[in-house]
This record gives structure tokens, C-alpha cells and sequence, in this order.
């Protein structure tokens, strides 16, 4: 039995895919049980030109990747390529940390004890990925955990079953043991079950997940009764403060990529852009028209800045929270109609405040407010306002000032005089509060998908009280 993922823009099939059921899931399990046992006692260097073929692999279904996001998510073409060119320098970076996956030797208080702490591959990792950026993420659940001696099972979002099943055929295509790869497409209404017999399969060491705050919580807890590590990289709210001494056409630069890049449809996303009063008629003056300059278009033609947006829900979710805002007292200076039903354009809103859901809520979609603050204090005070903590940014021209408030903000990345919106391979990425929990990326990544044990090899005769 398959499902189908309609494409948002044109209404007409995207791709089709197995729906798969609980019962399926034991024997996927157990095929990615059997590859670890291979893959697992592979060397440092054998695992790592395996990856290195899986990145050219990648690359190397540049167009698929295309059509494939194009269809199934109405993304740009300019998105689907910085996904894949990330995506690749991802698994690329993994690569090269199979031969740092070090442990120590730690003094021991006991004579002729030789005691060391080993890092090991754990077993069978679940990945759960979404459908935003689906190249970049859907890797990232898996490239790391691989790179450390796992197998993996990789469970694609419903949204986008074909760009995520491109993952796993270029992965295949390098030559992994049978098995160490495997892949789990489910229709909508079966995610909770599939996603339940996952989280209990015996073979299942740990979880990564990356979505939304409300699903990352019944994860967490359905793994807690097995007592399963997760790590969790949920919603965010990212806040960006301007100050009164920041350079305003960065600023604008920043916040314009930050917030609508994608359509707004990214973690870290700027969702507030928090301005000290002293230049906040300016920064929305120009704002406003640097916004405007930005026009919403089908995808497909690749002529615009702005693309669709995921489905008709996100739209409606928007639309909810400005119009909230506007009825509480806030003020538009960009947005309009929405066009083919999934064409939404960018919209602002000034002088939105703590009480309207639009400071709160995680919209997801082309919308950011502008909120004023009296001063430095009282931007960090709105900026940690939030259940959120993901990315945030501050603009200034003193980078001291810069560094001082950034690391007052409640997040777990922080850019001063940059957006909100940066990954690179070799960073820890994740939050804290809501957002989640964990890091992914280089070093911090061994952390995650290794376990850690104590070894002691005693080289003299044993003395003891009994």
C-alpha cells in the first residue's frame, strides 16, 4: 500500500510511497541490527571513504534533489541547492571525524591500574527528520551517527518521502554493509504507531528528532519508558535585537534573510526583531521598503525571492497571528493576499507587544514583528521572554557590547552582527527551554551518538580486605 504527497503549488501528485505499518518495522530493525554488527567493527579510515563516497553520491542527484523538493514541498530551486551543498558538507565533515572519536587515560588512585575512557559505537540510531529543509536535515539525522560506527534508520517526513528516500539511495549507492541504512516512509495518519513501534524496538539505542516542540515532547516520553536517550532540536522564536549604535542596513540585510528566507520556514528563523526605540521608526522605515522589494512567486519559474509556503494550514496559521496583533493594536508595513492558495507574501508587523500571540506563538511562515524596547536591558528582557531558545542575534557597532548582551540571551546559538540563520557542519547546534535539548555537529556530535565507558586493565598483583 503507498501514500501520496500532493504537491502544494499545482495540486497534482509529487511523489508516492510506501506506507508502512508497525508490523513492518521488526524487520527493518533487524536488517539494521545485522549492518551494525559490520559496519561497527569497520576502521576509522575504511568508514570514512565510505562517507566520502556518500557525499559525491549525493551531489550527484543534484537535479532529482531539485524536481523532488520543488514537487513535494513548493521549495526554490536556490533553496533545494544550498540544502544539497550544505547537506554534502555535512557528510563530508562527518567523514573526517571518524579518526577523532578519542578517548583518554585518566590517573588512578589505584597502583598499577591503567584506567581509560573509550568512546564506542552504541547500536541502532532513529533519526526523525522533517520537511523544511529536508536535504540538510535528513542528513544530519544520520551522517554523524554513522560516522561514529552506528547503523541507522532513518524515518522521512511524510511531507517529503521522495527527497528523503534520495538520501538513502546515494548513502546505499557508497557501499555501506547490507543494512546499515535503512529507511521508514509511513502515510500521515500512522506516524504516531510507525513512529511508537520505532521508539520500541529492542535494537533502537537512541533518538534524534527535529520538529516541533508539541510531537518532540510525546517522543521524549514514549523513549523515557525504555529509558532511551533523545536529543531534541525543537521549535524557536528566534529574537534579533538591533540596538541603538547598529550599523541599520546590516541590520536590515539580516533580518530580511533571517525572517523570509524560506519563507520563514526554518528553526531559526528570525521571529522577532526586537529594536531599541532610539532607532526603531528608522529601522522600520527601512525595513519596510527592503521588505516590499521582495515579491512572492511560483517556484517553479525561479524569478522570485519568495517561494510557496508548505501547505494551506501554514498560511492560515499566520493569517491567525497577524490578525491578532492588528486587533490588539500593532500596525502592518508589508504583506498582501495570497496567491494559488500557497503563495503567501512576506508580511511585517510593527509595534507588536508580549501580549499578542505573534510575540509568543511560532509562526513558521513569512511573517516576523517588530517589537520596540526602551533599551539594551529591556531587549534581553523581551528577547528571553519566550518558552523558546534556539538562535537569536544582536546587532552593534561595540563587539564587546555585542558579545556582553549576547551571552545574556537564553539560547543556544547567538550571532552578534549576523542573522539568526547560520549552520555550518563543524558547529554544535541545538537549543535549551523548549527548543529542545542535545547538539548536533562535529565534536559535539561524538557526545551524542557514542556511549562512553570506563575500561581498567591491572598490570600488578591485587591487594584486598577480603
Amino acid at each position: 500500500m503507498e501514500f501520496q504527497r500532493i504537491n502544494p503549488v499545482t495540486g497534482e501528485v509529487a511523489s508516492s510511497a510506501k506506507a508502512m505499518q508497525p508490523g513492518d518495522i521488526p524487520a527493518i530493525c533487524e536488517k539494521a541490527q545485522a549492518g551494525f554488527d559490520q559496519w561497527s567493527k569497520m576502521g576509522p579510515n575504511a568508514r570514512r571513504a565510505v562517507l566520502m563516497k556518500a557525499a559525491d553520491a549525493l551531489e550527484s542527484k543534484k537535479d532529482q534533489f531539485v524536481d523532488a523538493m520543488m514537487g513535494e514541498i513548493g521549495a526554490t530551486a536556490g533553496w533545494a541547492m544550498f540544502n544539497l551543498g550544505l547537506a554534502a558538507s555535512m557528510v563530508r565533515e562527518a567523514a573526517s571525524i571518524t579518526t577523532q572519536i578519542s578517548g583518554e587515560v585518566i590517573p588512578s588512585d589505584k597502583p598499577g591500574c591503567l584506567a581509560m575512557a573509550l568512546r564506542e559505537p552504541v547500536g541502532v540510531m532513529l533519526g526523525i527528520a522533517p520537511w523544511n529543509a529536508p536535504i540538510i536535515l535528513g542528513v544530519r539525522a544520520i551522517a554523524v551517527p554513522l560516522a561514529c560506527g552506528n547503523a541507522v534508520i532513518l524515518k522521512a517526513s511524510e511531507q517529503c518521502p521522495r527527497t528523503h528516500a534520495l538520501i538513502v539511495e546515494a548513502f546505499a549507492e557508497a557501499g555501506f554493509p547490507e543494512g546499515t541504512i535503512q529507511s521508514v516512509t509511513n502515510a500521515p495518519a500512522d506516524a504516531g504507531d510507525v513512529v511508537g513501534a520505532l521508539i520500541d524496538a529492542p535494537q533502537v539505542k537512541r533518538i534524534n528528532f527535529t520538529g516541533s516542540t508539541t510531537v518532540g515532547k510525546i517522543i521524549a516520553k514514549r523513549a523515557a519508558e525504555h529509558l532511551k536517550p533523545v536529543l531534541l532540536e525543537l521549535g524557536g522564536k528566534a529574537p534579533m535585537i538591533v540596538l541603538d549604535d547598529a550599523d541599520l542596513d546590516e541590520a536590515v540585510k539580516a533580518a530580511a534573510f533571517g525572517a523570509f528566507m524560506n519563507q520563514g520556514q526554518i528553526c531559526m528563523s528570525t521571529e522577532r526583531i526586537i529594536v531599541v526605540d532610539a532607532v526603531a521608526d528608522e529601522f522600520a522605515a527601512r525595513f519596510k521598503a527592503k521588505v516590499g522589494s521582495m515579491p512572492v512567486g511560483d517556484p517553479r519559474e525561479g524569478t522570485t525571492p519568495l517561494g510557496a509556503v508548505v501547505d494551506e494550514k501554514t498560511v492560515a496559521h499566520c493569517m491567525s497571528l497577524v490578525e491578532d496583533a492588528l486587533a490588539k493594536g500593532a500596525e502592518q508595513l508589508t504583506g498582501g493576499e495570497t496567491t494559488q492558495n500557497v503563495l503567501m507574501p512576506a508580511h511585517v508587523i510593527d509595534k507588536v507587544t508580549p501580549e499578542m500571540k505573534l510575540f509568543r506563538d511560532e509562526s513558521f511562515g513569512p511573517v516576523v514583528g517588530i517589537a520596540r524596547a526602551r533599551d539594551e536591558d529591556h531587549a534581553v528582557e523581551l528577547a528571553n521572554d519566550t518558552e523558546y531558545g534556539l538562535s537569536a542575534a544582536v546587532f552593534t557597532r561595540d563587539t564587546a557590547r555585542g558579545l556582553k548582551v549576547a551571552r545574556q540571551i537564553q539560547s543556544g546559538i547567538c550571532h552578534v552582527n549576523g542573522p539568526t540563520v547560520h549552520d555550518e557542519a563543524q558547529m554544535p547546534f541545538g537549543g535549551m527551554k523548549a527548543s529542545g535539548y542535545g547538539r548536533f555537529g562535529g565534536k559535539a556530535g561524538i557526545d551524542a551518538f557514542t556511549e562512553l565507558r570506563w575500561v581498567t586493565v591491572e598490570t600488578e598483583p591485587g591487594h584486598f580486605p577480603i
